[in-house]
């Protein structure tokens, strides 16, 4: 008899704590936080601040994503930056309407908006057998809306600063225990990182900040592992959504040689809608010019 009451109190406290968790876990996808970095650098000459997206991945702060937009309102940023993963790509799910929405309230704001792909932007190019047009919509879209996009490209975003957009290949998306990216790589899609200027990457992936570094990328700007699904103290992210365990580039600021990666919690998410002490991430990055040693401040995120 004490074994069944002990059995029943055990499935009883399983049951309200996937309740809690659940509810939990459904407030934090409906509401983003606002957390900055800041970053200085000697090729900065003037002081500006950028706001970075990614993993939307469909989800909506409001109608037409107007609390997200608001908030970026509010910052005023010089320019908005997208990191990629804005949509779904799935089979039979796969639309651009909030895409769309979002980047023509965007272009209201009034500030240039420079897009890169994710790897869900990859797959509408990559697999028209399942989604058709969807990937030339996406293109339209971007240029009825005087989006920069930069697929495999660089643009002068100013006199000081440069930024480029990589895509990476299918094989570093699928294999659990990737491959060391070599330099190589980035170079033959983007040819060489421009050293007279604050050179900012903007690449899904947080895998390789070593190649990113070793490139030239004084900012490397990634999602993709949207948070580590469920953050524990001291631990760090859980799980990818690629089933990578306790990765320390799941979010935050990471630095390597003087070179820093920015790694969003993203603002959505999709098969995994999951998200435990792991808010939903608008990223602001504040570029300041370097006034003397040691002024090179980073915020964790």
């Amino acid at each position: 008899m004490h074994m069944a009451h002990s059995g029943a109190w055990v499935a009883a406290t399983a049951a309200v704590t996937t309740v809690i968790c659940a509810l939990r876990s459904r407030h934090e996808r409906n509401h983003f936080k606002i957390e900055e970095t800041v970053i200085a650098s000697p090729k900065i000459r003037t002081a500006r601040t950028l706001v970075f997206l990614s993993d939307l991945h469909d989800k909506e702060f409001g109608a037409g994503n107007e609390e997200l937009l608001a908030a970026i309102r509010k910052i005023n940023p010089d320019a908005v930056l997208i990191g990629g993963d804005m949509m779904v790509a799935k089979k039979g799910k796969a639309g651009l309407d909030v895409t769309r929405r979002l980047v023509q309230g965007l272009r209201n704001l009034g500030r240039p908006v420079y897009y890169a792909n994710g790897n869900h932007e990859q797959r509408l190019e990559r697999e028209t057998e399942h989604y058709g047009n969807l990937y030339r919509e996406l293109l339209e879209i971007l240029q009825e809306q005087g989006v920069h996009y930069l697929s495999d490209a660089s643009e002068e975003l100013w006199e000081d600063v440069q930024i480029s957009g990589l895509n990476l290949d299918t094989c570093y998306y699928r294999d659990i225990f990737p491959a060391r990216m070599k330099t190589s790589y980035i170079h033959d899609h983007l040819g060489q990182s421009d050293a007279r200027r604050f050179q900012i990457l903007m690449v899904h992936s947080p895998l390789y900040h070593e190649a990113y570094a070793a490139w030239g990328a004084d900012l490397a700007l990634a999602g993709h592992f949207h948070g580590g699904t469920i953050r524990l103290p001291l631990l760090g992210g859980v799980m990818t959504p690629q089933y990578q365990f306790f990765l320390p580039c799941c979010a935050g600021t990471l630095e390597r040689d003087g070179r820093v990666m920015v790694v969003s919690r993203g603002l959505g998410t999709h098969s995994i809608n999951i998200r435990l002490n792991n808010y939903p991430q608008l990223v602001v990055v504040r570029l300041i010019p370097e006034s003397g040693p040691g002024s090179n401040e980073k915020d964790n995120l």
